[in-house]
């Protein structure tokens, strides 16, 4: 009312908003985070510390999956490596394609240097030390390995073919033949 005789009935209307106050200052708040659209991604927290229609750019926004990584006045990187837990065994090489925060199981375990996979979980690995190329024992001797398990590397044996007595452990065996053994010239 412009009247000369009226007073305290003016309005005061914070600009954006529906906050208007009659008679006096109205107290302008702006949370950031209450924008359309919202100003954070998917699977993120937006927390606003200072609310005053004064302060703008100051939100942050924080990673569900992980509290760690943020970024004030805009939308985190959120990422979710699922091999950074190990979830493979050991030698075992881990990749994830796709580590957006809700991607979960896709990532895959492989047995160091073979063609073993397995997605979503740890690979049963087998390293059977006899199959190796070059072969790891000589001629005339057979191979036995007797734990094929990724982990149990240098027990595989070596025999002479000639003397199954002669053996060496992680290595080819010396085979030697005494054509002597068995006497063949006789006594005396």
């Amino acid at each position: 009312n412009p009247s000369p005789s009226s007073t305290g009935d003016y309005t005061c209307t914070c600009t954006g908003t529906s906050i208007v106050v009659t008679g006096g200052p109205a107290t302008c708040t702006k949370d950031e985070c209450k924008a359309t659209p919202a100003p954070c991604g998917t699977g993120q927290t937006c927390k606003d510390p200072n609310t005053a229609a004064s302060s703008l750019h100051d939100f942050t926004c924080t990673c569900d999956s992980d509290n760690s990584i943020k970024k004030v006045d805009g939308p985190a990187t959120c990422t979710k490596d699922e091999c950074t837990s190990k979830p493979c065994g050991t030698g075992q090489d881990c990749k994830d394609p796709n580590t957006s925060p809700g991607s979960t199981g896709d990532y895959t375990c492989t047995c160091t240097g073979t063609s073993i996979v397995v997605k979503g979980g740890p690979a049963t690995c087998t390293t059977d030390e006899c199959k190796a190329t070059p072969a790891p024992c000589g001629t005339g001797q057979t191979c036995n390995d007797p734990n094929t398990a990724a982990n149990k590397l240098h027990d595989f044996t070596c025999t002479c073919d000639s003397d199954n007595s002669i053996k060496k452990v992680d290595g080819p065996a010396t085979c030697t033949k005494d054509e002597c053994t068995g006497k063949p010239c006789g006594t005396g």
